[in-house]
């Protein structure tokens, strides 16, 4: 089991820090997931004997590090999706993009539709996708900015397609932006939402590790 980094844990949630390069959940690779730790660490810490129950409610691509957070009972689990169907769940995210951005804040709405290839692109056929963002640091000698971007819609690989489009892609993106074998610049820093049960008001954040390009700026 790898070591986790957890933010908040009761009886409903237990809310953690996804390593970059980690699957959410199991795929068909069989890698081990985020989901298969947080199980093992409730097995082990609760001494729960037989399997033990974690509701998947969002997801982080392979990837991308950051906030997550998962349901540890059903009703709880039931709640959480609804709050992220209704977008009354705030996401932000932290990324490094390629250039200087016309503007220093701005919203971008556009279509993106899924390829069979697992790429998406912007489409007229596809679902509305729309993200804010405010730059925070522009660093001249690497022509780079860093961005907070508040998500108000979870489409496939929004973030990386909507900034690549505008000539914007994200440094480390090896499928969107140039092949350098650098670790993806997209780190999901803040989550805020009401708890499902005890409807407290609940804020959370962290930051990625200073290395690759995030030693660039200061976090």
């Amino acid at each position: 089991m790898n070591k986790l980094n957890v933010l908040y844990e009761d009886n409903h949630i237990i809310v953690v820090v996804k390593p970059f390069n980690v699957l959410s959940q199991g795929d068909s690779t069989g890698d081990r997931s985020l989901m298969d730790d947080i199980k093992e660490y409730i097995k082990v810490k609760y001494h729960k004997p037989g399997n033990v129950y974690l509701g998947l409610v969002h997801r982080l691509d392979r990837p991308v590090g950051g906030i997550m957070v998962f349901a540890r009972s059903s009703k709880a689990a039931s709640r959480l999706c609804k709050s992220f169907n209704e977008h009354s769940i705030e996401k932000k995210y932290l990324a490094i993009v390629h250039g200087k951005m016309e503007a220093s804040s701005g919203e971008m709405i556009d279509k993106i539709e899924k390829g069979n290839d697992g790429n998406s692109f912007i489409s007229e056929n596809g679902k509305e996708a729309i993200l804010e963002y405010e730059v925070l640091q522009y660093n001249p000698e690497h022509d780079c900015s860093l961005v907070s971007i508040t998500l108000k819609t979870g489409r496939h690989h929004q973030i990386r397609v909507q900034f690549a489009s505008r000539g914007h892609y994200l440094l480390g993106d090896q499928r969107y932006g140039v092949q350098d074998n650098k670790q993806i610049s997209l780190f999901s820093y803040q989550l805020s939402f009401t708890h499902p049960v005890t409807k407290e008001t609940l804020k959370f954040q962290a930051f990625p590790e200073k290395k690759d390009y995030w030693t660039i700026f200061t976090l």
